[in-house]
């Protein structure tokens, strides 16, 4: 890992990319996305139906996002629960769709203005 002399507050910064980390993949964010949509703690029966996600695959997702303290996990019998770990995360998740929504918008328009060009020449 690259390293700079950022002073004292270099930890923050580490611990920022590793929830950045924790969220860049795309299966970690549609779990995400379930979790937060529900107000109880969310059972895995549950992410596995709503997510297509391979229960091996799902159990690792789980697991980074458990190692970096974004969700929290509890055991109740046989059936395990998962919830987000702090509520500001559903916002996050808000806030980057929001953001992609914005992005994806502005380059639409772009493709608009580019269709609007008239032609250059044609290919024989």
């Amino acid at each position: 890992m690259d390293s700079f002399s950022g002073g004292p507050e270099q930890p923050l910064y580490e611990i920022k990319a590793n929830l950045f980390k924790a969220l860049a993949h795309p299966a970690r964010i549609r779990v995400l996305e379930i979790l937060s949509t529900s107000a109880t703690p969310t059972p895995v029966s549950a992410i596995l139906a709503d997510s297509d996600i391979e229960p091996t695959q799902l159990s690792q997702h789980l697991a980074v996002l458990k190692r970096h303290h974004v969700v929290r996990g509890q055991r109740s019998g046989n059936a395990v629960f998962y919830e987000l770990a702090h509520p500001k995360l559903a916002e996050l998740l808000v806030i980057a769709r929001i953001f992609l929504t914005d992005t994806l918008s502005a380059q639409r328009d772009q493709l608009d203005v580019i269709e609007s060009l008239p032609p250059i020449g044609t290919s024989p």
